[in-house]
């Protein structure tokens, strides 16, 4: 799993909801039953339910929170609640009902000052469930297009820029998977398929970590087809960019072990990635 970066969103703004207003006044499990119904103070039932998040006891929070939906659904307590339960359901790892919380209040409310928050939580809620490289990319995908709405709906908001760093992990995610099955083609003797897999790294993830792997592997690939020209051509963008990189290293140790003369040999001290932007020389997708 990616390793996260600013750690679980912060309850402040949710807080900010009411919890204390309320106070003065008075590991994944299945969906938690309703309280036995018992007519209480709504302000008592949601502080209720906000001391049950501070002590960590999630399916008890969403419980309290749900009967403040259930026996005042008209009121202004109710719209905090949903929000409040959606927290509740993502501190318990419950993601699939996080989400479906979220998005009941973003379908209530789209015009609520919190309704950010709605829609970075659901974000978030996809962002901790990725899997390593190895599986179905499905929910790196729902990662990235929750993220980017973030981005496109709330770009001045507090959470534009999390969102922004998390893409970009979400982007060397996609393409560590892109690179993982372009290794398995080219060592199963299949380099056509394996070229696929590494071009589509170099034109839609070119800013990740994965990028100088694969132009060295695009090279490796057309020496194994005898496409000798195309070889030198991508040794040559992988050298431009990436002159102190290791792969580039490798890659003109290998065309000029062919007989082959890279542009430039490799700088003197190997360091990863270039100091400017990507330049593909003629590079074609």
């Amino acid at each position: 799993m990616l390793r996260q970066i600013s750690g679980r969103p912060h309850l402040a703004l949710v807080l900010a909801l009411g919890v204390a207003a309320a106070l003065s006044g008075c590991a994944a499990q299945k969906k938690p039953p309703q309280l036995a119904y018992q007519e209480r103070p709504v302000e008592l039932l949601y502080a209720t339910g906000g001391q049950r998040l501070d002590e960590g006891s999630w399916n008890e929070a969403v419980q309290y929170f749900d009967e403040v939906e259930r026996q005042h659904p008209y009121s202004e307590w109710s719209r905090r609640s949903i929000l409040m339960e959606a927290y509740a359901y993502y501190r318990g790892n419950q993601y699939e009902d996080s989400v479906a919380a979220a998005d009941r209040f973003i379908q209530l409310y789209p015009g609520n000052p919190s309704t950010p928050y709605a829609y970075y939580l659901k974000a978030q809620c996809y962002f901790e469930q990725i899997v390593d490289v190895g599986r179905d990319q499905g929910t790196t995908e729902s990662a990235l297009a929750a993220l980017r709405e973030v981005q496109k709906r709330f770009p001045d908001s507090e959470y534009a820029l999390d969102a922004k760093l998390k893409i970009e992990l979400v982007y060397d995610q996609l393409a560590g998977k892109e690179m993982a099955v372009g290794r398995y083609y080219l060592n199963a003797g299949q380099p056509l398929a394996a070229i696929g897999r590494f071009k589509s790294v170099i034109d839609r993830y070119q800013t990740t970590s994965h990028a100088s792997e694969a132009l060295y592997r695009l090279v490796e690939a057309n020496l194994t087809l005898g496409l000798r020209d195309e070889a030198v051509r991508d040794g040559a963008v992988l050298g431009h960019n990436f002159p102190g990189d290791h792969w580039y290293a490798e890659a003109y140790k290998l065309l000029t072990s062919k007989g082959l003369k890279p542009l430039e040999a490799p700088a003197e001290h190997p360091k990863n990635g270039s100091d400017g932007g990507f330049i593909k020389m003629g590079h074609k997708s």
